[in-house]
């Protein structure tokens, strides 16, 4: 009858695209490198390639940035070598669970006091993007979170915001403020002249709802421009 004594493999004759599971399981998951964690996703390589070594390949096009593999799609991902369509939704799906775990963190409704308390509250929704969007912040008498709405999902270069929309929610959720946002996929922080008339706009309409806009804010992944703060609004 075959032994079981020394049927468990060393850890040094696993396949190098295991170790990854291993060590997780025996110091922890703050051990792992990102392309070691990327590589626990992809789970298999191919040939001359482990799965880790296809995590560093896809890191690298991103320069190592993991804002930016947030960014990409099924389609963008599938493009590398070893990279079918259900790694690539394996990928996204675990990225986007990120992206919520986020934004149930913020859900403890902060209170407004100023410009980067609103950016902080957004960041869940609108870090990441590859298109834009314009969202709004819903606040009560005291500047306290009511609640984050998304009103339009635009493409690369821009979104609609209809001020009918936007104060639709504004009077149904009770609000007594708005905040409104809406990010720049391409970094730039500039407000278009675009920008400037809708804010202009939908001050205006917010006085006379006696539902002031207290700010506006364009987004990027790494700063924001307020109107408030630069004297425009």
């Amino acid at each position: 009858m075959k032994s079981y004594e020394n049927t468990h493999l060393n850890i040094k004759s696993w396949a190098e695209e295991d170790r990854p599971r291993e060590k997780l399981l025996l110091k922890g998951k703050a051990s792992l490198s990102d392309a070691e964690l990327l590589g626990i996703l992809i789970a298999t390589g191919i040939q001359n390639m482990t799965a880790v070594d296809i995590a560093k390949v896809i890191l690298q096009s991103v320069q190592n940035d993991l804002n930016q593999l947030a960014r990409l799609s099924v389609k963008d991902l599938a493009k590398f070598k070893g990279i079918g369509e259900a790694k690539a939704i394996t990928i996204v799906s675990a990225l986007e669970l990120g992206r919520r775990k986020k934004a149930t963190e913020s859900a403890e409704k902060p209170r407004i006091k100023s410009s980067s308390d609103a950016y902080e509250v957004l960041r869940p929704y609108l870090s990441d993007l590859s298109h834009e969007e314009f969202w709004i912040i819903l606040l009560n008498r005291a500047n306290e979170v009511i609640k984050c709405e998304k009103i339009s999902s635009g493409g690369v270069s821009g979104t609609v915001a209809d001020p009918k929309i936007i104060f639709k929610y504004a009077l149904e959720n009770l609000a007594s403020a708005i905040i409104l946002s809406h990010n720049h996929p391409s970094g730039n922080l500039s407000p278009s002249q675009a920008d400037r008339d809708l804010t202009k706009k939908l001050k205006a309409a917010g006085n006379n709802l006696d539902i002031p806009v207290l700010d506006h804010l364009i987004f990027t992944d790494k700063t924001y421009f307020s109107f408030v703060d630069e004297g425009i609004l």
